[in-house]
């Protein structure tokens, strides 16, 4: 699949799941339960345990019914590892020139994460596909609204603050996708095995893009 294709897949689901967990044992059925619900993109971060081993077994068990990603990458080496491991893209926190500049190497997606109007612009200009806004908790919708004004051209996914109650005014101030993490994929429902919760929670978000985009 091009990256082109890969883009286009992301958009059309509107969802990118953020997976932290304090251990990765779990993680392909959580990802399991995510497709069931309709989410198809999906990022495993590094700050869990073994991490490429997780994505290895996702990889391995659901294959390109998925798009998954690595996130939580600070540096070129571990984009390379995650790359080697499965991932189809790299999402980092901030904006790392080498982690941008590898992963256009391999031709694979990159959203390093920004916050600021410059750095938003600095990410966009060194070849990122989609520009990560982070932590949008401290920001809401109203500033992506406001980044989105004066700079159309990027592709922005809010990350951090997005749940059920903020998805949708996310989508409607300009977010090319929506990175969702704890209120999606919550570490207390992936230590407990709750994945028909993480399935239920999955479908709602799913529904908010749809009926929003529609709207």
């Amino acid at each position: 699949m091009s990256k082109l294709d890969q883009l286009a897949r992301l958009h059309d689901g509107g969802i990118v799941a953020v997976i932290r967990a304090d251990s990765g044992e779990l993680l392909a059925d959580v990802a399991e339960a995510l497709l069931a619900g309709g989410v198809e993109v999906m990022e495993v971060t590094f700050t869990v345990p073994q991490a490429h081993r997780a994505i290895e077994r996702v990889a391995a068990r659901l294959g390109s019914q998925v798009l998954l990603g690595a996130g939580t990458v600070l540096d070129a080496e571990t984009a390379r590892i995650a790359l080697l491991s499965g991932a189809e893209f790299i999402v980092s926190p901030t904006v790392n020139l080498d982690v941008i500049k590898l992963c256009r190497r391999y031709d694979k997606l990159v959203l390093p994460g920004a916050l600021t109007p410059t750095e938003v612009l600095t990410a966009w200009e060194a070849g990122a596909d989609i520009v990560k806004v982070f932590p949008s908790d401290l920001t809401g919708p109203q500033y992506l609204k406001a980044l989105a004004g004066p700079l159309p051209q990027v592709r922005l996914m809010p990350t951090g603050g997005v749940n059920l109650q903020t998805a949708a005014d996310y989508l409607r101030a300009g977010s090319f996708a929506l990175g969702v993490g704890s209120s999606l994929v919550s570490s207390s429902a992936v230590a407990a095995g709750d994945f028909a919760k993480i399935e239920s929670l999955a479908r709602q978000f799913v529904e908010i893009v749809r009926a929003t985009r529609a709207g």
